[in-house]
C-alpha cells in the first residue's frame, strides 16, 4: 500500500501548532490528519500492567485542555497509559473528551489518504483498486485497535478474540467513512464470480448479500457522521463482550460502556440541536451485524490472500503491526 505517513517533522510542526493555539476548532471540524501526533507510536503489544491505581485516573482526568476539546497533546503516551479501573467514576467530560482524541488519534490513515476515489461516490473503481482499498481499509481497523487506551493491555487471546468477532462491522464503518464506492459489477468481478461458474439461487444470495452491505454503508453515510462519532462507534464495536473465550469479560463489558459515554457526551455537547442523534447513531449498530463476513471475505480478499483465513490475517496484522505484508502481494501497509 506504498502510501508513506507523514514525516516526523511534518507532524512535529502540526502538533506544535496545535499546542499554541488555545481557541481551537470543535471536535468534529478537525480532520484524522489534524489528529496526528508527533509523538511515535507504539507499534509494539505492551504486557498488561497491574490493576489501576486512582493516580491513574487522576493522570487522565488532569489532561491538557488541547486534549479536552479533542486536540492532541505535543506527544503521545503509550496506548496502556490511561488504565481504567471498573467502577471508577471517570465519566466526566475532560476525561471522556481526552478518550475521543486519543481514539481519534490512532486512526493510521487520514481519510484523504486512502485514495481521491473514496470521496467520489459515482466513480466506478477498477478490480485492482477496490481490493487494493478493502485491504487498507482491514489493515486500518487493526491498526486502529492496536493502538487506542486499553486495547493494548489486554490479554493477547482477548485482543485476537475481540477482532476476530468484529473485523467485519469495523470494515463497514470505515467503508462508510471513506464513502467506499459500492458498484455492483465490479464487486462481482473483484470476488471472481464472473470467472467461476454459479448457480442462479447462489447469484440471487449474494445480490442480496451485496444489498445489504450497500444498505448499511448509505444509511451511515445519511446520518452525516463525523470522524469522533466513527471512532466511538468503532470503540463500542470492538468492546464486546460477546467473543468467546475472554479473560474478563466484566473489564470488556466496562470499556464498552466507557465508549458509549464518550459518545453521548460528545453528541451532547457538538449536536445540541439533534437531541436523537445519539440514539440514531446506536441503532445502526446492530444491523451492521447482518453484512455478512465471509461475503466480505469474498467480495475483497480473495484476489489479495487466496484460500488463506481472514481470521489469520488479522492475528498477524495484530502481532506485526506496520511491518506486515499481504500474502502473495506487494501491497505495503505502512
Amino acid at each position: 500500500m506504498g502510501d508513506q505517513v507523514t514525516s516526523q517533522a511534518g507532524k512535529d510542526q502540526s502538533a506544535s501548532k496545535l499546542s499554541s493555539d488555545t481557541a481551537g476548532p470543535p471536535w468534529h471540524s478537525l480532520s484524522a490528519g489534524q489528529m496526528q501526533s508527533s509523538g511515535e507510536k507504539t507499534r509494539g503489544l505492551t504486557q498488561p500492567p497491574p490493576r489501576q491505581t486512582s493516580a491513574t485516573a487522576e493522570r487522565v482526568q488532569g489532561l491538557p485542555s488541547e486534549v479536552q476539546r479533542g486536540r492532541m497533546p505535543p506527544s503521545q503516551p503509550n496506548p496502556g497509559q490511561y488504565a481504567l479501573t471498573n467502577g471508577d467514576p471517570l465519566n466526566g467530560h475532560c476525561y471522556l473528551s481526552g478518550y475521543i482524541s486519543l481514539l481519534l488519534r490512532a486512526e493510521p490513515y487520514p481519510t484523504s489518504r486512502y485514495g481521491s476515489q473514496c470521496m467520489q461516490p459515482n466513480n466506478i473503481m477498477g478490480i485492482e483498486n477496490i481490493c487494493e482499498l478493502a485491504a487498507r481499509l482491514l489493515f486500518s481497523a487493526v491498526e486502529w485497535a492496536r493502538n487506542i487506551p486499553f486495547f493494548p493491555d489486554l490479554q493477547i487471546t482477548d485482543q485476537v478474540a475481540l477482532l476476530r468477532l468484529t473485523w467485519s462491522e469495523l470494515f463497514v464503518l470505515n467503508a462508510a467513512q471513506c464513502s467506499m464506492p459500492l458498484h455492483v459489477a465490479p464487486l462481482l468481478a473483484a470476488a471472481g464470480l464472473h470467472a467461476s461458474p454459479m448457480s442462479a439461487d447462489r447469484v440471487v444470495a449474494f445480490m442480496d448479500h451485496i444489498r445489504i452491505f450497500q444498505e448499511q454503508v448509505e444509511k451511515l453515510k445519511a446520518l452525516h457522521v463525523d470522524s469522533a462519532e466513527y471512532s466511538c462507534l468503532k470503540a463500542i464495536v470492538l468492546f464486546t463482550s460477546d467473543a468467546c473465550g475472554l479473560s474478563d469479560a466484566a473489564h470488556i463489558e466496562s470499556l464498552q460502556e466507557k465508549s458509549q459515554c464518550a459518545l453521548e457526551e460528545y453528541v451532547r455537547s457538538q449536536y445540541p440541536n439533534q437531541p436523537s442523534r445519539f440514539g440514531k447513531l446506536l441503532l445502526r449498530l446492530p444491523s451492521l451485524r447482518t453484512v455478512s463476513s465471509s461475503v466480505i471475505e469474498q467480495l475483497f480478499f480473495v484476489r489479495l490472500v487466496g484460500k488463506t483465513p481472514i481470521e489469520t490475517l488479522i492475528r498477524d496484522m495484530l502481532l506485526s503491526g506496520s511491518s506486515f505484508n499481504w500474502p502473495y502481494m506487494s501491497i505495503q501497509c505502512s
